[in-house]
């Protein structure tokens, strides 16, 4: 292959066309120039350069490969830079899986800060609970995850950062007759028809529910299972049953559905972002972009949202 020297010495001629400036622009003395030039002419079969005693031309072939040159020369030299970016995790590839209920919290937010930023960054966004984000982990398909899972219960293995701690409120249905307290207790739900995630994809969130009407000695009566908290609420909204969900899900105004807080049952979730130790610096600097970003002010009142008004 023909060294990148050459190909500069190739440029600068055709930029000159006129070996003595090109030379010099080179620091070398003409000779070598001409001599260069002349083998690089050998090793591609074909003349790229037109001369007379006083002039010369690009020939055909040279200005057929002048802006390849031109534009392999410049990806050349943004090597250093790309390098330097990647190791600095400015550019790279992050791919990001999130449960559903963070973004309708912090997470868009999060994401359009992010990729203000850090333009050079390619960002892949999977929504993912979390038993699928622990499979895609282990196959290597994902980077970092957003994650549910109850107060304390971090995923084992992976790096954790808690993003947000927010109480559990019960979405109903607007028919139901207990829409018309504004305050609940947990004795007067305690015997409605639930619609909950499977265990399989929040374990310990799912025991932290089914826990607390055991130790209150009820069984709940789980009318319908769903995977997504849309899913939940959709169902809540055609009256299946009622459901407990993060107090971030209020954000979303479904018709047919309204919140209420219980005052007697201190149920709360965690979400966490968890990566793998080692991580690339591309997922470095997400987990320290969105840790600043939870730090403002703005931010805080999302991450860490007061009681839930009525809704």
């Amino acid at each position: 292959m023909t060294e990148l020297r050459a190909w500069r010495q190739f440029l600068v001629l055709a930029e000159e066309l006129h070996f003595g400036r090109a030379a010099q622009r080179l620091n070398m003395t003409q000779p070598p120039l001409t001599m260069a030039i002349q083998a690089l002419e050998r090793r591609l079969g074909a003349p790229l350069f037109e001369r007379t005693q006083r002039s010369v031309a690009l020939a055909p072939a040279g200005r057929a490969l002048l802006p390849e040159v031109q534009r392999m020369l410049q990806v050349a030299d943004d090597l250093p830079r790309q390098a330097q970016a990647a190791a600095a995790g400015l550019s790279g590839r992050l791919r990001l899986a999130f449960v559903s209920s963070i973004a309708y919290g912090p997470l868009p937010e999060w994401l359009r800060s992010f990729r203000h930023a850090n333009p050079d960054v390619v960002l892949a966004l999977r929504e993912a609970t979390l038993d699928v984000q622990l499979d895609a982990f282990a196959s290597g398909e994902i980077d970092a995850g957003f994650v549910l899972h109850a107060k304390g219960a971090t995923p084992p293995g992976l790096q954790v950062w808690r993003a947000l701690r927010e109480p559990l409120v019960m979405a109903l249905p607007d028919r139901h007759p207990l829409t018309a307290r504004r305050a609940l207790t947990f004795e007067r739900i305690a015997a409605e028809p639930l619609v909950i995630f499977p265990r399989a994809i929040a374990p310990s969130l799912f025991d932290a529910i089914v826990g607390h009407y055991r130790a209150c000695g009820l069984t709940p009566l789980i009318a319908q299972e769903a995977n997504q908290m849309q899913t939940i609420v959709n169902l809540v909204s055609a009256g299946i049953g009622v459901a407990w969900v993060p107090a971030s899900l209020m954000q979303l105004q479904r018709p047919g559905v309204v919140y209420r807080a219980l005052s007697d049952a201190p149920l709360s979730c965690d979400t966490s972002l968890v990566w793998r130790e080692g991580a690339s610096p591309v997922v470095q600097r997400f987990v320290g972009h969105v840790r600043a970003a939870q730090a403002q002010p703005s931010q805080s009142a999302l991450a860490n949202p007061s009681r839930p008004k009525d809704s």
